[in-house]
């Protein structure tokens, strides 16, 4: 069934995600800071740009948000511009944005007050898995909300799990970091130790990636970390915020997350070499680094 739908962000995953939204057959409507990638997609897809987010969202049932951060958030919703002064009580706002738990909480409650329902729900993926449609969605929200905007959501995922309350699925999405964090780190270490042990790295990785060792870093990052290449997925600095929530939540629950805190800190070392925009496999170019110098 086709709905009318907003889509506010389109970054390298809010464009695809919106663009298969439109080939799905739904009416969109998108709206991006920058006025001429809105004007690009409307040129590329069937669907309407529009000059703020409270224009695009006007009688929407579905509004969708990919921004920054939780300030991008917060921008984009609030206000006599915010999606939120477009919306009709009935309607869904569901935000793909990786924020803070808390952010979502204080969004859901607005929403509530004008009878919007609200599910967070970020995504894994990366934009490869945003262009081709098949992106995991982590939500937090009510039953009945996830219901209504799975076989849509479908559009653009191969697999979507309600966790729980509101909130649930940014923490759900920390937790996704934290294990991220840890494998990258791992597999530096391996490709840079078997570097300094004189072996081929293509033929390590496809012995060890047959067992145990094996992983998605591995499969899909191993070629391009050894060519020492790091154009290829989500970038340090965002990596880094997402981190930094993760880390704030775990003040706050009082889980121990050292070795998060310790490639957070790796990262850092990146990003002082430059690679803020390097992806994160890029670990392995601090290691490489470090020997360098010695």
């Amino acid at each position: 069934m086709s709905m009318k739908l907003a889509f506010i962000g389109l970054g390298v995953m809010g464009y695809p995600m919106a663009g298969h939204l439109s080939n799905a057959g739904h009416q969109v409507c998108v709206y991006n800071r920058t006025t001429a990638k809105a004007q690009d997609w409307a040129k590329q897809y069937a669907g309407e740009h529009a000059t703020t987010p409270a224009l695009a969202a006007k009688d929407a049932d579905i509004v969708f948000l990919c921004v920054g951060n939780d300030d991008d958030l917060r921008s984009v919703v609030y206000g006599e511009s915010g999606v939120l002064a477009g919306m009709n009580a009935g309607t869904i706002l569901v935000d793909h944005t990786t924020t803070s738990a808390k952010v979502a909480i204080e969004i859901a409650n607005k929403a509530a007050e004008q009878g919007v329902a609200f599910l967070d729900a970020p995504v894994s993926g990366g934009q490869a898995g945003a262009e081709n449609g098949v992106l995991t969605v982590m939500v937090g929200g009510e039953q009945a909300t996830f219901e209504r905007i799975q076989p849509v959501m479908s559009a653009y995922s191969r697999f979507s799990q309600l966790l729980g309350k509101v909130g649930s699925g940014q923490t759900c999405k920390m937790v996704n970091q934290i294990c991220i964090a840890g494998v990258v780190q791992g597999l530096a270490e391996g490709l840079h130790f078997a570097k300094q042990a004189g072996l081929d790295g293509e033929k390590v990785i496809e012995t060890i990636s047959k067992g145990a060792a094996g992983s998605w870093q591995m499969e899909n990052r191993y070629k391009t970390m050894l060519a020492g290449e790091y154009e290829f997925g989500f970038a340090v600095d965002w990596m880094r915020k997402d981190l930094g929530i993760a880390l704030d939540e775990a003040r706050n629950n009082g889980a121990s997350l050292p070795l998060t805190a310790m490639v957070d800190q790796y990262y850092a070392d990146v990003q002082a070499l430059g690679g803020g925009r390097f992806d994160t496999s890029s670990l392995l170019a601090r290691l490489d680094a470090i020997h360098d110098k010695k």
